[in-house]
């Protein structure tokens, strides 16, 4: 089954072009299928290769999906043009007037900025609350996982001495999880980021469950016991060539910034090692089906806390 997404959307081109089955919302119409409705809260700057990135991993499932995009009412953002944001996204107030079997939140660069000082915090936090009583399962990524972690159990971040960024060996610590079936013993996961949870707290809180960790990136993938939150400390779902971007972004800005670690295969060429695409299309795929799909009600309005 496609994803549902307008025509519109440079997405939808950029996935067409890979083969991806994709469906406008008129096509989908017509077919007598009740798809699942996912949100995605989009935090980053580069709305359109954020767009694309998760759109592609949710695409890879027989199931038919319709998605939503939320924007922030209370931040405007400066990388995306008006048009872009007010033809394809909500606001959360509109996104209130229905319920969702999943919703994801990405990242954001901010995290050197204080909580509640970030200029859409309390609109972040009625999304999660929202989030609690009118979807299913929410994926929260990167900075937007530190700041559930945060929000929902008091669990603060501290600064990195250095940026971790590069690509890390990860393990799963559990047996069994859904979320990692399939997965191999140990997978690469790509990480871009200046601060890192309080592991401490996160292992006394009793209340959540650690699925995988990394000797380099700390604790990778954890989730709330009721499977109702699931949290990615990094970006399985970056494309082969965002470390990149970003690397040449922060050498160009004159930051104290290193090579990306287990990236380049040739530095001074920029041939890039991809070694973690299969994990990222395994965890979202395994969320939808274990997570969304098969807990999710028929009836969407049933969904509750």
């Amino acid at each position: 089954m496609p994803i549902i997404i307008p025509k519109e959307l440079p997405a939808y081109k950029v996935l067409a072009k890979e083969k991806i089955f994709v469906m406008d919302s008129d096509r989908a119409g017509k077919q007598d299928i009740r798809p699942i409705e996912i949100a995605i809260v989009n935090l980053m700057p580069t709305k359109e290769v954020t767009e694309a990135q998760i759109v592609r991993l949710l695409s890879n499932s027989p199931l038919q999906i319709n998605i939503t995009l939320i924007k922030t009412a209370s931040y405007t953002s400066t990388h995306a043009s008006t048009d872009h944001m007010g033809k394809f996204y909500c606001t959360i107030e509109e996104a209130k007037k229905k319920k969702f079997d999943g919703m994801i939140v990405t990242g954001a660069p901010v995290e050197n900025i204080p909580f509640e000082e970030v200029k859409y915090w309390n609109e972040l936090t009625d999304i999660m609350d929202f989030a609690e009583t009118n979807v299913t399962s929410t994926i929260y990524i990167c900075w937007g996982a530190q700041a559930a972690l945060y929000y929902q159990y008091g669990i603060n971040k501290h600064p990195l001495p250095e940026k971790l960024f590069g690509v890390f060996e990860t393990k799963a610590v559990v047996e069994n999880d859904m979320l990692l079936k399939g997965m191999n013993d140990t997978f690469n996961i790509p990480h871009s980021r200046h601060t890192a949870i309080d592991e401490k707290a996160v292992y006394e809180c009793k209340d959540l469950k650690v699925l995988a960790v990394s000797d380099k990136a700390g604790i990778c993938i954890l989730k709330r016991h009721n499977n109702r939150s699931f949290y990615f400390t990094g970006h399985a779902e970056y494309d082969r060539e965002t470390l990149l971007t970003e690397y040449e972004r922060d050498l160009a800005k004159g930051e104290p910034i290193k090579a990306p670690e287990n990236y380049f295969v040739d530095e001074e060429k920029k041939e890039i090692k991809m070694t973690w695409r299969s994990t990222a299309n395994l965890l979202f795929y395994n969320w939808l089906n274990y997570y969304v799909y098969q807990i999710t009600p028929f009836d969407i309005s049933q969904i509750q806390k």
